[in-house]
Parts: structure tokens; sequence; C-alpha cells
């Protein structure tokens, strides 16, 4: 069944049907003549509502139900707030709502109750009409009518979902002419709403409008702004604004809200940053004596300021604290110790957080795993840890993508290459696919083995699983198939490295340069050596070495000298056997005065 409404204002008793204007909406199919009207208030004998049933609807078709409504005949007082607000509680009928009260606005005296506004303001939500919501702030600022605190909030807050800002916006301005109570609200609404969306320069904007209306600032409000100052690094302000915060006696000892720990949380974080780490824990243990709860947040805060800092006993201490408290909860401050400890070389205390974090049921991640064990590599070597690694792991640890990509290169350094393997394989069955380091460290080792075949089948598994090969896999395929003396499977390798506008460096045209030398195509090592030029790289020991046999062999005596000049100037050193066919090119070519300059330049080594 469908319901037409007219919105005749005429003064006429009777509204013919051709010059009625009929709205329909569905209704329940059980719906009959006996159904009572969805207006309670009205009398079934009233000329207001007159439900007529359609004789001549087509076979099939829901009946229609026509309301003549004339609005004049209610009240404005009370009766018409009373028709809009029946219409807006039942959603069959909400989307008419917003026609009458349109239409009743212009009746003198006519204003919506708090709760009917509060239904209206439901409905455009809802609906998400923009449009009619922009008109919203016009009429609450003549009807002056709000609704309550925890409506007005979620207007705000769907607006700023929307970013409806200009909107957001008015109805803060009529909040504030309106009423300071919910303005106030409105407004910590509005900071949480853009410090989700990382719109913290817009809270300041807010809080400083707040000021400018002389608006009292609520704890919410103060935790709002501190927070945005803190993600925007204006640490002094976040501070200051605290101080102002702690002027206004806003908080009474054992008697603090939700938002009091978190103020103090941002206050201890802003001092931290800003090196004053002492102070904020003055400020923590002034919150323990005020009986602000506190929780493990302000420890973890203090912990990694600490650490960072360097008082890594005072860190010690309050981390003990803070596990007797049962406050211990946040990874990344185990990681920041674990970072002070691997800078001042104390590697064992390393293996210490991890113990803790398992007293207290936290899982090491895969970052803190993976800085302990290049900690180990490069302070004590790799061979340890190594051996660190499968301690942890025999303890119960996991390795993530990041730890397996560490020590299968560590493996492929050792040399330990079935180690490496079966380290990659665990990787791939956890459904670590798509990491080059690893990929790249394992095509390494396959190349070292002689097991070209497989490094190429990884590489085009690598391809299949979207991860692209970077410049290190192609120098290890340019390197394993030049050592074999496989030029076809070489120029392949650079072609596609061209195609897919690999940026070939230093190592990857001294392998190619090496590999034409050794199968002895003297004029490929000439091409590939002049294209090195271009780029503008600096000759090392390596690639001067092999282009001074090259131009030797080839007896290009100028090029050689001004190789060897150019060497000279890089201050690049030669060893002896490349020396030795450089001094006999020139004495050949009878170039005494080059081969004394030669013997005074360079010390081979």
């Amino acid at each position: 069944m469908a319901v037409a409404s007219s919105l005749d204002w005429s003064i006429a008793a009777g509204i013919s049907r051709n010059n009625r204007k009929s709205l329909q909406y569905p209704h329940h199919s059980h719906y009959t003549s006996k159904t009572k009207t969805p207006f309670p208030f009205f009398n079934s004998n009233s000329r207001a509502v007159t439900p007529v049933l359609e004789d001549d609807a087509p076979a099939g078709d829901p009946p229609v139900i026509e309301l003549a409504l004339k609005l004049q005949d209610f009240q404005p007082n009370g009766e018409l707030d009373a028709l809009i607000c029946s219409f807006l509680k039942d959603p069959q009928t909400e989307h008419l709502a917003y026609d009458y009260y349109q239409k009743a606005k212009e009746k003198p005296g006519f204003k919506l109750e708090r709760y009917s506004m509060k239904l209206l303001i439901r409905y455009l939500t809802r609906s998400k009409n923009w449009t009619l919501l922009s008109h919203l702030s016009e009429d609450l600022e003549k009807s002056r009518v709000l609704p309550d605190k925890s409506t007005c909030c979620r207007l705000i807050a769907t607006c700023i979902k929307a970013r409806k800002l200009k909107i957001v916006s008015d109805l803060l301005r009529v909040f504030v002419d309106i009423d300071v109570g919910t303005a106030v609200v409105a407004f910590d609404c509005a900071m949480k709403g853009y410090n989700q969306l990382h719109m913290y320069s817009t809270s300041v904007s807010l809080f400083q409008r707040m000021r400018s209306e002389g608006l009292n600032l609520d704890n919410a409000c103060y935790s709002r702004i501190m927070e945005a100052y803190l993600k925007l690094g204006h640490y002094e302000k976040a501070v200051a604004v605290f101080h102002d915060f702690e002027s206004k006696k806003m908080i009474e000892a054992g008697n603090s809200d939700s938002h009091s720990p978190r103020i103090y949380w941002i206050l201890c974080e802003s001092l931290g940053k800003l090196g004053r780490v002492f102070e904020a824990l003055e400020y923590l243990r002034e919150m323990q004596k005020r009986e602000i709860k506190e929780d493990h947040s302000h420890y973890s805060s203090l912990i990694a300021s600490l650490a960072s800092s360097g008082e890594v006993k005072m860190a010690e201490e309050l981390m003990q604290e803070a596990e007797n408290k049962k406050m211990l909860r946040d990874p990344a401050m185990f990681l920041k110790l674990v970072l002070r400890y691997i800078e001042e070389g104390t590697m064992e205390k390393t293996l210490d957080v991890v113990q803790t974090m398992k007293r207290v049921n936290i899982r090491v991640s895969d970052c803190i795993f993976c800085a302990i064990i290049n900690g180990y590599a490069k302070k004590r070597g790799v061979k340890i840890a190594t051996q660190v690694y499968e301690d942890l792991i025999m303890e119960g640890c996991e390795a993530g993508q990041v730890t397996y990509a560490s020590v299968i290169n560590m493996y492929t350094r050792l040399g330990v290459y079935s180690k490496a393997e079966t380290a990659f394989g665990e990787m791939e069955k956890k459904g670590f696919h798509k990491c080059v380091v690893a990929y790249s460290s394992i095509i390494v080792a396959y190349g070292k083995m002689g097991r070209t075949k497989d490094a190429m089948k990884l590489v085009g598994k690598m391809k299949e699983r979207g991860c692209e090969p970077n410049l290190w896999t192609y120098n290890s395929l340019l390197d394993m198939n030049g050592k074999l003396s496989n030029l076809r499977q070489v120029e392949k390798t650079w072609k596609e490295m061209k195609r897919r506008k690999i940026e070939a460096d230093r190592v990857s045209y001294t392998t190619v340069i090496s590999a034409y030398h050794r199968a002895r195509e003297l004029e490929m090592c000439i091409k590939y050596y002049e294209e090195f030029k271009l780029t503008g790289g600096s000759i090392d020991k390596a690639m001067a070495g092999i282009m001074v046999s090259v131009l030797s062999k080839m007896n290009r005596v100028d090029e050689l000298v001004e190789l060897l000049q150019d060497m000279s100037r890089q201050g690049t050193k030669l060893d002896a056997r490349f020396y030795r066919s450089a001094m006999n090119a020139l004495t050949d070519a009878g170039l005494q005065l080059q081969a004394t300059w030669l013997q005074q330049k360079f010390k081979y080594s």
C-alpha cells in the first residue's frame, strides 16, 4: 500500500483528486482499511486526514492512500509539531516530514520542539541530504531550539566524516550563539573528528576560535588540542596548554575523568621529545600522588624517552616498576630499548629484553628480532648472529619476513647455503612471497653453488608472484652467467634490465666487461667501458685492472695512457698482474717516458 500526501494550504473544505499532488511510498502488505491511522492524535471523524482507497488502481498494484492535510487546521504551538513528530517517528513516513516542516515554518509562531528537532536531524543525517543540512543552521538560529548534546555531536561527527566542513563551521557558530554548554561539547567532537582525519591544523584553528569566543575548555578539549600539537611536532605548545589546564585546577585528587590520564601521557611524550625526560618523570610521580589513574602508555613513553636519552639504568628501573604493576604492553618501547643496547654494545641485554617480553606475554615482533640479529652481526660478527638466531628460534621466537631476509643473507655470506635454503623454504611456507632481499640472497647462493638453472627458475617465480627483481638480483645473474661464459644469457639479462629501466651500476658494468674479457671478446669490453664512462661513473680497482689488460692486448696505447692518468687522479691502485701488463704494453710501444711515469705514480698491491 502506498500513501500520497497533499501540501494544499487552501481554505476550501473539499479537495478534488485532479488538483491534488500525490506522494507514494510502500506500506506493509498486511495493511488493511481496518489498520489504525499512523497519526493517533487525529480523530477518525476529522476532516484533516482523509484516507481514500483508489478504486481504479490497476490489478496487481498496491492500493494508494491519499492524505489531504490542511495545515491551517492545526495550531502552530503544538499540533503542527506533533504532526511532524509523528511523521518522523515512522520510517515509512519520515520522508514526508521535511516537506511539512518547510511549509509549517511559514506559519507565524511555529517552531519544532527539541525532541522533534532531534528526530528531524536524525532523518537528515541518515539520508545524507547535505543540501537540506546546509540550511539547518539557519533554521536553528531562527528557532533558537537545539536538540540534546549527543544529537548535536552526532550531527557534527557525520558532517566531518563526509568532509562537509562548511556545514560544521556554520553549526558551531550557531551552537555558540544559542547554548555555550552545547558549543563546548560540539567543539570537542569536532576536534576529535579532525584529529582522526589527521587534520591537526584545523583542530588548532578550532582551539583558537574557542579562545576568541571566550569558551571554557573542558578536559576533553584540552586532550584534543594537546594531541594536535603533539602530532604537529609543536611540543612546547602542548606543554604550554597543559600548564593552562593545570592552572585551572580541573582535576581533584582521586576524582579524575577518562581524559586526564591521556593529558598526562601527551605531556610526558612532549617533554620526552624536548629532552626534558626527568621533568616528565616528576609529572608521573605527581599523577600517582593525585591518584590519577595511570596506564601502560605513561610508562612506555617514559621508558622509551629514558632509553633514547641514554639513561639506561633509570629506564631499567622504571621497566621493573611497570612490570610489577603489569603495565608493560607496548612492543615499540621494547624496540627502543633494544636499539639503545645495540648502540652501546651491550648485546647480552638485548636477550634480557626478550626474556622480559616472554614473562609479560608479549610476542617478540619481527622488528625486534631482526634488530637483535643485525645488531649481533654488526657488533660480534655474522657467525655469532646466526647462532643467536637459532637460539631464539629454539626458545619459541618467530621470524618474520625481515628477519628471514637478514638471516638468509648471513648464511649466504658464511657459505652455509643449505641453511640459507632451509630458511628460505620456511619463509615461503609462512606466506612471505614478496621479499626481494631474500630472493636475491638465495639467488646468490644458487650461483655460488653452481645451480644456475635453479637461480633462473627462482627469478621466474619472483616475477609470477609480483616481486620485481632489483639491481642486486640482476648483478647476481650477470655474475653467475658470466663465469660460465654464457654470453647469450648475459646479453639477455642486460636487455631485460634496460627494458625494466633498472639502471646498471659499476658492479654491473664490471661484471659484464669481465665476462666478455674472459671470452676474449675485447671489442665488446671496449663498448661497455665507453658506455660506462658516459654515465659519469668512477673507475674502481677491478674495472681498471680488466681494462688495462684489454687495452694492452689490443695495443691501444693512447687509451691505456689516458686510463692510467684517470686512475692516478682518482687514486686507484693496480694489482701486480695488471701493473706488469701495462708496463709491458708501454715498453713494447717504445714509450719509455710513460713507463717511467707509471713506475713513479703507481705502487701495485
